[in-house]
């Protein structure tokens, strides 16, 4: 008995130690791969950002949250349902993959004879055409999104990185090529298809799958019972996302929602790299756990102290350089963004802890108590937007800060119960690299009043920032600065290392 205890405790460790490389393997290839995809896109945007007028990525930002909007309704829901169950096999994926694409076709159909009516309401014509092309995309990503939870189930990361890197390299290419030959916003419009179709035939082809000729209404029904909560809460989270730049699309010029919407696009990019790269790990890993609430809690501790070190200081750091960023890159153009970005900066920065609370719930299956406090929280929201909607961009803009603050607290207050993971213990988490952000940003900010050339005055103010913020995180031996040091280490030492494993063989 004692022989058998000690075997199984051997093979549960051995479990465990597997899962840990698994997870740290998934966060370094995922982090590269949004990396290298959203690094790649943002050069891209400030290509052609510089080709185009803001009027056209006013008319692009619309259509956008059309689609995106429509997106939710075939990637939402089946997709998550995939992962988080314990046992699914091809009839599972084939039965998702068929239902979605035939949902996606009559969805476009109805987008296709609708487009005329959007394009009257928000008084632009050019967005009949525009609509009607970009709906492909709803199609496709039908597909792609079965593909894209087989791989996040096995925990595969690295395959996400060499299929979104091409795609990416490629419609960057097709993009700028098409504004160039003054193409205008159909540029754009090519960037986003040839993305979207490059990324499913690249999956595709690296997950060396193919549906079986199956369909099971019984599964799909048991699929449905868990997602059809969590495609809800997508929809009332992605309407109230954007429902933003619709009013501002509807209510303002396009070009008022070009300066917004760019406001928001770097902000952005930095912290969904970080939050995205480690939340689409950690999703199918506490799924794995979820039976074991303290694991859970630990892992979710790991998730929000490790994304908050790395997004804290890149909000208050760009908050603090963005004028000079925006005269250099986006040229005085777009310099009445600038109010935007350190709004979004400040509104972003608790995003982290916002995802990692909202992950912990999916991965206990608890999408009834993801339904209510989404539905709690679009109502606050609403109501804060049709508040500000009447003072102008800036207080629809400073209104996300409130909305920000208040979603956190709603997200927080169930993990309260379910794993004795609540508000003072998250700060208490979070508190060290808020004030060490602080304290560097307003360094930067000291720095901007040193009479020198812009340009290196920015690459100043960017390397002040990080040696302050790396020297303080050393100078007190925060552990999350530690954690990451020794992730890098060792990669790093794989990678060295796999060339002499390779010749011993």
């Amino acid at each position: 008995m004692k022989v058998a205890l000690k075997i199984e405790g051997e093979i549960n460790l051995d479990e465990k130690q597997s899962l840990k490389n698994k997870t740290i393997s998934g966060l370094v290839w995922t982090f590269m791969e949004r990396i290298g995809a959203q690094g790649v896109s943002f050069i891209v945007s400030l290509v052609l950002a510089r080709l185009l007028l803001p009027e056209q990525y006013g008319i692009i930002a619309l259509v956008t949250v059309i689609i995106n909007i429509c997106n939710v309704f075939v990637t939402s829901g089946f997709s998550s349902a995939l992962i988080q169950k314990k046992d699914v096999d091809d009839i599972d994926f084939s039965t998702v993959l068929y239902f979605g694409f035939v949902f996606s076709v009559v969805l476009y159909i109805l987008l296709f004879f609708a487009a005329p009516m959007i394009s009257s309401f928000f008084e632009y014509e050019k967005l009949v055409d525009v609509i009607r092309v970009m709906g492909i995309g709803l199609v496709v990503a039908s597909i792609n999104s079965v593909q894209r939870s087989m791989v996040s189930r096995r925990l595969q990361f690295r395959k996400f990185f060499v299929v979104t890197f091409v795609g990416t390299m490629i419609s960057a290419v097709v993009g700028i090529v098409m504004a160039i030959k003054g193409l205008g916003v159909w540029a754009l419009v090519g960037q986003y298809l040839t993305n979207v179709v490059i990324d499913t035939i690249m999956l595709a082809i690296v997950n060396k799958w193919m549906p079986k000729l199956v369909f099971s209404f019984k599964r799909l029904g048991k699929l449905f019972s868990y997602g059809w909560k969590i495609l809800v809460s997508s929809i009332i989270s992605v309407v109230f996302e954007d429902i933003r730049t619709l009013i501002i699309g509807k209510k303002y010029t396009s070009t008022d929602l070009a300066l917004y919407n760019k406001g928001r696009q770097v902000p952005n990019l930095l912290v969904s790299n970080v939050n995205s790269s480690i939340q689409s790990v950690m999703f199918p890993v506490l799924s794995q756990k979820q039976d074991d609430k303290a694991e859970v809690k630990r892992l979710m501790r790991r998730s929000i102290k490790t994304s908050a070190y790395l997004t804290m200081p890149m909000m208050f750091g760009f908050a603090a350089c963005a004028e000079i960023f925006v005269r250099i890159v986006l040229t005085d153009n777009w310099i009445e963004c600038v109010p935007y970005i350190q709004i979004a900066c400040v509104s972003m920065a608790l995003m982290p802890l916002q995802t990692a609370n909202i992950q912990a719930l999916y991965a206990l299956g608890r999408s009834d108590i993801i339904l209510k406090i989404e539905i709690i929280k679009k109502v606050f929201s609403l109501s804060v937007i049709i508040f500000t909607c009447f003072f102008g961009v800036k207080a629809i803009a400073l209104g996300g800060i409130v909305i920000s603050l208040f979603a956190l607290l709603v997200n927080v207050f169930p993990n309260r119960k379910l794993l004795g993971y609540g508000y003072r213990e998250q700060v208490k988490d979070i508190l060290p690299f808020v004030v060490m952000s602080a304290v560097m940003g307003a360094a930067v900010i000291g720095i901007g009043f040193i009479p020198m050339n812009m340009y290196l005055m920015l690459f100043v103010q960017i390397a002040s920032g990080v040696l302050i913020y790396v020297g303080l995180s050393a100078a007190f031996k925060v552990e999350s600065f530690y954690y990451l040091l020794n992730i890098i280490k060792t990669n790093v030492v794989k990678v060295l290392k796999r060339p002499k494993d390779n010749s011993e063989h």
